[in-house]
């Protein structure tokens, strides 16, 4: 529009210049720029985001826990406990509710079911929500973990960047593990632990043209929290003594037991997150259920409280008997050095409920700290038992918490390899690769038995939607249902007589003719195969109706089935067309045999380049 002689842009010409630039911009790097070297500068700034997220979200929880628990007396219990979680969640639940109005909870599992389900996408407000949800959650005492919400936020940074400029869905993915890889890097400064992590638990395979971006992201992210931070490590640790061969029986035995401690938080997690769940339309009855549990379990072992990393500190860098005491500081326990063993199993036994409390009654955190946490006091626990009652060689008990740390990673979330790695980079215990090798392999051993999927994936597992390394599986679940359906079908009422089906036929493109009721619902269906002795016979059009000529399905499919009960159906049935109903049992239509495999090679070949 026109003002004094002069061109003024409105709004909406703005936005479409601002639209034009971006398209030209696109398309000059396009030609100028390839995807492959695109992908490696995407990387780099998705690792740099993601060092910025994961240093953003510790000074937050760092700075929230000193307001509130600086002036604590460490000689006695502090009545605030009981109160200072429940504010947290319930501010937390404020926010999620009227400011994110979405659900952000299990984060590593919603990038899990991204990839499965929705092509690798993740909503935009996943750059930055999970950040101040578990920020408050955690500083005002939650016993959870802030890495699964980073995870989460660097994954979606990733994913938002690739939809931004357009990339493919392999390249989605690609990001998304970047993400993932670069936030478990920035916050642990542990890029091979990152690497590692994406592989284990993020990435359905790793190439050789997949393994430059996130070893860029990771190391990316790891530079730049140095720089924010400083060198400082998460975890201090010395080693008391060197590893001898003769700690193989004991290593071996804890491996088992980390493995078992795994099983034990896994499943207690998984059927408390059920007694939550039926209480998702009560939010008040959970937060004061969820609320009371957690503060009590707080008050009473203090070690609960937030992630717990100071606890894991005190037990791997103890000396004396005085320096493990210290965790039993602020609590009823203090100052009764013969409770020591005592106080560590029920810290042990009850934080699988602190965790889940946090998370079911409103509070934003994942299991990826707690886990360390259970594994350092299992370690020293299992060491402690073992050297009162003379079980064999002396155990050193803080290496004994460090190895335990690794083998309950390894068990809870089914990765060994994140579990050695990371342990040895934060903690700098390179002399322990051997027997966190021994412990983590030993723990993943023992759990497989009981459980075949980590816990961030069980209930994805369980409903078919979880990305596997198994390639022909992998491809099932990332095949869409929906998008193979013909809807292009002439369906016919059961009380037509033959001489009408026939000019049906005639108009119908397929052998096979859905019968349908007024409601749209599939009774049966005419197989021209079935019938084409009578159907040429013009002086029986009267004689017949099409329920009289109709047969039972050889099948019915719904249209939320995994696509491996849909190949298992064809399988069975030896069908070349099978019908799909919707949820309310009405025909959307009829997938056929040849389309579906036709997608499938597609898919496999797209998921075999390079």
């Amino acid at each position: 529009m026109e003002h004094n002689g002069k061109s003024i842009l409105t709004g909406g010409n703005l936005q479409n210049e601002g639209q034009k630039l971006f398209e030209r911009l696109l398309d000059w790097r396009k030609n100028h720029i390839t995807d492959r070297q695109f992908i490696l500068f995407l990387s780099f700034v998705v690792g740099f985001f993601a060092a910025v997220a994961a240093t953003l979200l510790h000074w937050i929880i760092r700075q929230i826990e000193f307001l509130l628990t600086a002036g604590f007396s460490i000689s006695s219990f502090n009545w605030l406990y009981l109160v200072l979680p429940v504010i947290g969640i319930y501010i937390t639940s404020l926010f999620v509710r009227y400011i994110v109005k979405d659900d952000i909870s299990h984060g590593i599992t919603r990038i899990l079911y991204a990839i499965s389900t929705k092509k690798s996408r993740l909503k935009g407000h996943n750059c930055w929500s999970s950040i101040f949800a578990s920020g408050i959650t955690i500083g005002f005492g939650g016993s959870v973990g802030a890495e699964a919400p980073i995870v989460l936020t660097g994954s979606a940074i990733g994913s938002n960047l690739g939809k931004i400029f357009r990339m493919d869905n392999r390249t989605l993915m690609l990001l998304v593990g970047c993400g993932g890889g670069a936030a478990i890097a920035g916050i642990f400064k542990a890029p091979i632990a990152g690497l590692v992590f994406t592989l284990e638990i993020l990435m359905i395979d790793l190439t050789m043209a997949s393994l430059l971006p996130i070893l860029i992201s990771c190391v990316t992210a790891t530079c730049f929290v140095y720089i924010f931070t400083g060198s400082e490590s998460l975890f201090h640790f010395h080693l008391d003594g060197a590893w001898t061969v003769h700690r193989v029986p004991a290593s071996i035995l804890l491996g088992v037991f980390c493995g078992l401690v795994s099983l034990y938080f896994s499943r207690v997690m998984n059927a408390l997150e059920g007694v939550f769940g039926r209480l998702k339309k009560h939010p008040y009855i959970k937060l004061c259920f969820g609320g009371s549990m957690l503060s009590l379990l707080i008050f009473l072992f203090p070690s609960l409280y937030g992630e717990g990393y100071s606890s894991i500190n005190v037990l791997i860098n103890g000396q004396t008997p005085s320096d493990w005491q210290a965790v039993m500081n602020n609590s009823i326990f203090y100052g009764h050095d013969n409770l020591l063993v005592l106080y560590i199993g029920f810290v042990l036994f009850t934080k699988v409920f602190a965790t889940t409390a946090t998370n079911g009654s409103g509070g934003c955190g994942g299991t990826f700290a707690p886990s360390l946490f259970i594994g350092a006091f299992a370690g020293f626990f299992f060491a402690r038992i073992w050297n009162i009652y003379e079980l064999g060689i002396y155990l050193p008990e803080k290496n004994f918490a460090l190895l335990g740390m690794a083998g309950v990673m390894a068990g809870v979330m089914h990765a060994p390899l994140t579990g050695i790695f990371l342990i040895a980079e934060i903690t700098g215990g390179y002399q322990m690769f051997i027997p966190l090798m021994i412990v983590s392999i030993c723990a993943y051993l023992t759990i497989i038995i009981f459980e075949p999927h980590n816990i961030y994936g069980m209930r994805l597992a369980r409903e078919g939607k979880l990305i596997t390394h198994h390639t022909d599986r992998a491809v099932l679940t990332l095949m869409s249902l929906d998008s193979v359906i013909d809807r292009q079908f002439t369906a016919v009422d059961p009380e037509m007589e033959m001489g009408s089906l026939v000019h049906s036929i005639s108009r119908s493109k397929n052998s096979l003719l859905p019968v349908v009721d007024s409601a749209g619902t599939l009774i049966g269906e005419i197989d021209i195969t079935k019938i084409r002795h009578i159907i040429f016979r013009s002086e029986l059009y009267h004689h017949f109706r099409v329920r009289q000529l109709m047969t039972e399905p050889a099948a019915t499919l719904s249209v939320n089935d995994p696509m491996e009960d849909v190949m298992n159906a064809f399988d069975t049935t030896n069908a070349q067309m099978l019908p799909v109903n919707d949820e309310d049992g009405h025909l959307m239509g009829y997938i056929t045999r040849s389309r579906m495999y036709g997608m499938y090679r597609k898919m496999v070949a797209d998921m075999s380049a390079e």
